[in-house]
């Protein structure tokens, strides 16, 4: 199994590249300039939108750093099911003096326009969420000579992300914040998803292209677990939404070690697509009725998530966390790896001394 490569990042650790705001080229410059991959995540902006932060980004590192891209989703939402939700939706939008967004905002994500910019203008490294990209896609982000990764969540899922030819596939589990990065979006698996460490051992047997392990990492001792597992690297999300370059709300970023906020769970109600948040009211009232219409239900919850921050209201928000989320450290991004980097050196002396006993 070859390795990812080294001389794109000396740590093995990956800032995960959370859309919505928080991973701004700033967050993405630190990480990088420490020693880690610092990633822009695309997601939910335009082509230009994503070029403009490539720009400043280099404006700010010369480091290696990567950009991550939604797969477009097919049309598989019953509108009848959203149409009842955005009804259920309508007290949200006169109590935050707001309007639902329209679900029928655009599936792609603006896709194929990222990628060309993408081609004319190389980055390091590409990721992708949601799904497969072509073979031809990868291919073509190789020829220009950027490293490809992409999301499985089951060992299945990695043998299709090998077949495809991507570089790299990220593991992700269940623990993990945000979106869950599965391949379809099958109701009828909610709640299934694998722990990490035990997904990490399936794919590393399944696969032969380098692993990254992904979901509820907060400490160098678990990223020295995951290498021990067979990952080659380690990306963390939650453990940088608090960080002093994150471009987190800090509302959100108050919310992960507050003792308001106990739990975690996966829900549909912010976007229609499984996602690990932070328990608010938002999520226990709505969450058992929200439908499995992604992008539909992101589009129409927009403005009210927007509005919830703008009136200061956390528990009208999509607080993203991961299942460590109490372990979230305030540090400037790049100390971060800095601690991280030596508790991993410190656990793999550890486990080296007690395998010398």
């Amino acid at each position: 199994m070859s390795s990812v490569p080294t001389d794109l990042f000396p740590h093995p650790i990956v800032q995960a590249p959370m859309a919505g705001g928080v991973a701004v080229p700033q967050l993405a410059a630190a990480v990088s300039e420490a020693g880690g991959l610092g990633f822009l995540a695309a997601g939910y902006k335009t082509a230009d939108g994503m070029y403009q932060e490539i720009k400043q980004l280099r404006g700010l590192t010369a480091q290696p750093f990567g950009v991550n891209l939604f797969l477009p989703q097919p049309e598989t939402a019953d509108p009848a099911a959203v149409g009842v939700y955005a009804h259920q939706l309508a007290g949200e939008a006169t109590w935050y003096e707001t309007e639902l967004g329209d679900p029928d905002s655009g599936r792609d994500d603006g896709y194929d326009a990222k990628l060309a910019v993408l081609l004319d203008n190389p980055v390091p490294v590409v990721s992708f969420h949601f799904g497969v990209p072509a073979r031809e896609v990868l291919d073509g982000l190789r020829r220009v000579g950027t490293y490809t990764m992409v999301t499985a969540t089951t060992a299945e899922e990695a043998r299709a992300v090998e077949r495809a030819g991507a570089d790299a596939v990220i593991a992700q589990g269940v623990e993990a914040g945000g979106h869950q990065g599965t391949h379809r979006d099958v109701p009828e698996a909610d709640g299934s998803g694998v722990g990490l460490l035990s997904l990490v051992a399936q794919v590393r047997e399944s696969v032969g292209i380098p692993v990254v392990a992904a979901g509820g990492i907060m400490r160098g001792g678990q990223i020295a677990a995951v290498l021990a597992a067979g990952a080659a690297a380690a990306q963390l999300g939650t453990a940088f939404v608090a960080a002093h370059e994150s471009g987190a709300h800090a509302l959100h970023k108050q919310a992960l070690t507050s003792p308001l906020y106990v739990r975690t769970e996966l829900t549909r109600a912010f976007s229609g697509r499984p996602a690990r948040a932070l328990a608010n009211r938002f999520l226990r009232e709505h969450g058992p009725y929200a439908p499995a219409a992604y992008p539909d239900v992101h589009h129409l919850t927009a403005p009210l998530r927007k509005a919830a921050a703008k009136a200061g209201d956390a528990q009208g928000m999509a607080l993203w966390a991961g299942q460590g989320h109490r372990m979230a450290r305030e540090l400037p991004a790049g100390q971060l790896v800095e601690v991280l980097a030596a508790e991993l050196a410190a656990a793999r002396t550890a486990l080296s001394a007690g395998g010398a006993r």
